[in-house]
């Protein structure tokens, strides 16, 4: 495996210092806009930005690096992010910070899209799925190490906005030094919304939910904690946890929609997603700290791996050699719903305090469960003959149409 693994290590260690900014990004703005009086909605629009600019920037930075080439793209995008944290600290109002979100968005996607198109380079047929399961590890890592640095410094000051920036930088110095050959154009994506509903409206209706459901745990999660008594430490293990409970279980999830009509597991998962919100409405045990970690625990069981899960779905129906058209144009389907979720999840905490965190969950639980049970009644499952393997894809800030290639899956396609 080392062998396989040594000759993109750069290339893995800038992705961990971009998960790792993104990480502590992620937590530190909503918990500075809370300190500064911002509303969970104003708050949400922040996120809005973010999501809309990431999802344009997976449109557009492919044309860029089609002009001038991957590394000045990524030197360039890199510059952008490290400059957002700095203007996020120097210029404290919500309109800017909407802008500078949006401007971080557009270069995240960049910069994800440039590093796994090298890695997908360098990946043979051999070697796809232990580097896909390295990187997917990365990220993960990358993400929490991230957010575990907000016990570093106080939010209020401008140090985290600082060592966010040096993150970025730091992203840069591996890749920049990598002696990676420029990789093949990077994957263009277009949305045929037509194409991707009759291939699967449960997965075109499936992701955009699981998109929304992103959008709240990615913007709102943070407010939420602040709001239900979580201190500066303790929010960074409340994230944690649910990040490694979707880790955990995406294992017995997975392996039972290889078993069966997948739409069952998804209205499994929905219906598990409304009761775990209406115990925290219900029991009272749920609001004391070690309730609301066992009840975030419980919920990142299915909050991370829903994604992976439709996608695996859409992918049932669809020739192998579409496996990447159809995972992209799902991807932009996911960054509609995360523009919803953060507004939508805002104004919920704004309404009835940090049980409409849980309230805006249960919503869209309930709809990604029933409308996955009415699918059932309208058309045949695809025999598990011909069903395409499951692959665990977290679902974070990070995924853009460049992971569907160098996924094991996209071997099919080739």
């Amino acid at each position: 495996m080392l062998r396989h693994i040594v000759p993109v290590t750069g290339l893995m260690l800038s992705t961990f210092f971009l998960l790792a900014g993104s990480g502590l990004t992620g937590v530190l703005l909503p918990l500075r806009a809370g300190l500064e009086g911002w509303s969970p909605v104003t708050i949400g629009w922040i996120g809005f930005g973010y999501a809309l600019c990431f999802t344009a920037g997976c449109v557009i930075v492919p044309r860029l690096v089609r002009r001038v080439g991957h590394v000045r793209v990524y030197a360039v995008l890199a510059t952008l992010l490290a400059m957002s944290l700095l203007l996020h600290a120097l210029l404290i109002h919500p309109l800017v910070w909407i802008a500078f979100r949006g401007m971080a968005g557009f270069a995240l996607a960049g910069t994800y899209m440039v590093v796994e198109s090298w890695l997908n380079e360098k990946a043979t047929n051999d070697s796809r799925g232990q580097i896909f399961s390295v990187y997917m590890i990365v990220n993960m890592v990358g993400l929490m190490a991230g957010q575990f640095m907000l016990i570093l410094a106080d939010p209020a000051t401008t140090t985290l906005f600082i060592l966010a920036a040096l993150l970025y930088c730091l992203a840069v110095v591996p890749t920049g030094l990598s002696n990676a050959v420029s990789p093949q154009p990077l994957t263009e994506v277009t949305l045929d919304l037509g194409k991707l509903y009759r291939n699967s409206p449960a997965a075109v209706v499936g992701m955009l939910v699981a998109g929304t459901v992103a959008g709240i745990w990615n913007f709102q999660a943070p407010v939420f904690a602040e709001r239900a008594g979580l201190s500066g430490n303790q929010i960074p293990v409340l994230l944690a946890l649910a990040m490694i409970s979707g880790a955990i279980f995406q294992f017995p999830l997975g392996r039972a929609s290889d078993r069966m009509d997948r739409r069952y597991v998804m209205v499994l998962a929905g219906l598990l997603g409304v009761a775990v919100a209406l115990v925290y409405q219900m029991v009272p045990a749920a609001t004391s700290l070690v309730g609301v970690f066992v009840t975030v625990f419980v919920l990142g069981a299915i909050l991370f791996p829903i994604y992976s899960l439709v996608v695996a779905h859409a992918n049932d129906y669809a020739a192998p050699s579409d496996f990447v058209e159809i995972s992209s144009g799902l991807l932009i389907i996911h960054g509609l719903g995360a523009m919803i979720g953060p507004v939508a999840g805002g104004f919920m905490i704004e309404r009835f305090g940090p049980s409409g965190f849980f309230t805006s969950m249960a919503i869209a639980f309930a709809v990604f469960a029933g409308y996955a049970g009415w699918r059932i009644t309208r058309r045949e499952a695809v025999p598990t003959e011909e069903m395409t393997d499951y692959s665990y894809m977290p679902v974070s800030r990070t995924g853009t149409p460049e992971t569907f290639n160098l996924d094991p899956r996209s071997e099919e396609s080739e």
